[in-house]
């Protein structure tokens, strides 16, 4: 009896998934609470989720962090939950990575279990596998997410032993299974992903506002700060970190030779690469950035952090009218209606 309940002490602080609907309800009738205590995370596993825009460089950034932090000595998990299922993609030289989703229901309809090695792979010491998700028009994206983490738990996810578990996420979708580590504090912090553009930072802003809204209700997961990709030195991201009051982990620069390379899936977060020490520095801010709240921007707060040329700042708003809407079909009609003369 003892040795059960040391085994729930040291697993404590890896998050349930069995109590969500109780949790999602309990939580609707919750008052908002601005008093959410910070801190530096104190579990002995970091999970981590990582948010952007589709395309800014995710993958790439999280297969060069993951593999210098095991570098480094660290055991270290990495989970594809992107439908798209190209987390793993880079960090096994191109080759797709068989999904949990999908090889679940494979080994389901043949009346077999999934086992570990079926779904996880490892290279370079990082432990990596996809969660997966539906084809495209025949189910939900998030609710595949919630589905791959709860054959997660049925593969032991509680026991095992990692230093990080690091969590890719599509920033643009806002449904519920996407944003289960902030709603229902499955991580302890967020790591952003984004470029000096307006859409990516557009999709950095919603992640904050996510973060803030569910630090209201209770939550205590934050945002550890901004990776700047492609970085071609405007400044725009490091302006947007600074106004939301986060900190910048590190910039990696719009360079030729990293394209190639991220292209033909080679890894470059290692000492025999000359870009190891960039991904070393990442690692390390990684490891010690506290989860901060944030202060996400309105839409006119973002707007300003660009030139008014190159996004159209200056457009004020035009309101339509009745006849705009009616277009060649604006003449006054006839009414019907019938006036009687005062006798």
């Amino acid at each position: 009896m003892k040795d059960d309940v040391d085994k729930r002490a040291e697993t404590r602080d890896i998050p349930n998934l069995k109590d969500f609907d109780k949790r999602l309800r309990d939580e609707a009738g919750e008052e908002p609470s601005l008093e959410v205590p910070q801190g530096e995370p104190t579990s002995k596993t970091q999970i981590i989720a990582i948010y952007g825009k589709g395309g800014i460089g995710k993958s790439f950034t999280l297969a060069n962090l993951s593999h210098m932090m095991a570098e480094q000595g660290k055991r270290v998990l990495l989970i594809g939950c992107d439908p798209k299922s190209d987390t793993t993609s880079l960090l096994f030289g191109g080759k797709a990575c068989p999904t949990i989703i999908e090889t679940s229901t494979k080994k389901n309809l043949a009346g077999e279990q999934v086992k570990i090695g079926d779904v996880c792979f490892k290279r370079g010491g990082v432990f990596a596998m996809e969660l997966g998700g539906p084809e495209v028009g025949r189910g939900c994206g998030g609710r595949g997410i919630i589905h791959g983490f709860e054959l997660l738990e049925k593969l032991g996810f509680h026991d095992w032993d990692f230093d990080y578990v690091l969590l890719d996420f599509l920033g643009d979708v806002v449904c519920g299974g996407f944003g289960l580590p902030i709603a229902r504090d499955m991580a302890q912090k967020v790591i952003l992903v984004a470029s000096n553009d307006l859409q990516s930072l557009y999709v950095a802003n919603n992640v904050c506002s996510a973060v803030e809204y569910f630090r209201k209700l209770g939550g205590n997961v934050g945002v550890a700060g901004l990776v700047v990709n492609k970085d071609d030195h405007s400044g725009e991201a490091q302006a947007f970190a600074k106004a939301v009051n986060i900190p910048v982990l590190a910039a990696i620069p719009q360079d030729d030779d990293l394209r190639k390379k991220s292209a033909n899936y080679q890894i470059v977060g290692t000492d025999k690469s000359q870009w190891g020490s960039l991904f070393a520095g990442l690692a390390e801010a990684v490891s010690l950035a506290p989860p901060v709240r944030p202060a996400p921007l309105d839409q006119d707060g973002l707007l300003g952090l660009f030139d008014d040329s190159e996004t159209g700042g200056s457009v004020t708003l035009e309101p339509a009218t009745d006849e705009d809407m009616r277009g060649k079909n604006a003449a006054p009609k006839e009414s019907l209606e019938v006036v009687y003369d005062d006798a």
